[in-house]
């Protein structure tokens, strides 16, 4: 799921519109770059299995970044920093900072849907959800082409954005559904679990920076 993450951020970012929707993009995606850091770090792991290439399904121990509780606590976190960074929306920042929670969590909501049971709620030992809707692939790619198309539709139709903008936002988003079809269905292992964490990284990064570059205020003319 990463396409469909970047639907949801859009259509809670609709919400805000005085914010700008990369900032709800990058809480969206928050947990997997938690995720990818601590493998790196050695405190979470992903194997990737000898079905890969069948499955294109890793198998993950990630109960800091994606247990349920960890979820709830990170989400928590991002919304006292949004009460901060948003010090000048004055009472409209309870708002915002409960807009960014919800972005940060609706991760968790949407990885148990298509994920194995896999998620703990709360330690490594603990019991462990998921709906498992990769087992069904093209019905979870379907979905999450919903979920992305939804979202975009209902950023774009409030956006106070140039039409070359809007374009370029929703090649964006065409161009991240394009690339979460490949990497789950017809993309080759990754070579070790630190290439696909600092290659996702990298992903995440940069698509949260264009969405908020593209995503600025309109700019004004010149007088």
């Amino acid at each position: 799921m990463f396409a469909g993450h970047i639907g949801a951020a859009l259509a809670i970012g609709r919400s805000e519109p005085r914010i700008n929707v990369g900032a709800f993009v990058m809480a969206a995606l928050l947990l997997d770059l938690v995720l990818w850091l601590f493998v790196l770090l050695g405190w979470e792991s992903v194997v990737i299995p000898p079905d890969f290439a069948a499955t294109h399904q890793p198998v993950y121990v990630f109960p800091f970044s994606h247990g349920l509780l960890a979820s709830l606590a990170w989400s928590a976190l991002a919304g006292a920093a949004a009460l901060v960074v948003c010090a000048s929306l004055g009472r409209s920042r309870r708002r915002a900072a409960a807009l960014v929670f919800a972005a940060v969590f609706s991760h968790w909501l949407l990885d148990a849907l298509v994920h194995a049971p896999e998620l703990p709620i709360a330690g490594a030992g603990s019991a462990r959800v998921g709906l498992g809707l990769w087992h069904d692939m093209p019905f979870a790619l379907a979905v999450e082409t919903l979920i992305l198309l939804a979202g975009l539709g209902l950023f774009l139709s409030g956006a106070a954005l140039p039409r070359a903008r809007k374009f370029w936002f929703a090649a964006l988003c065409i161009l991240t559904l394009v690339f979460t079809v490949l990497g789950m269905t017809v993309a080759p292992p990754p070579p070790s679990a630190r290439a696909m964490a600092s290659s996702s990284m990298v992903t995440i990064a940069i698509v949260c920076a264009l969405a908020y570059w593209l995503a600025r205020p309109h700019d004004r003319p010149r007088t």
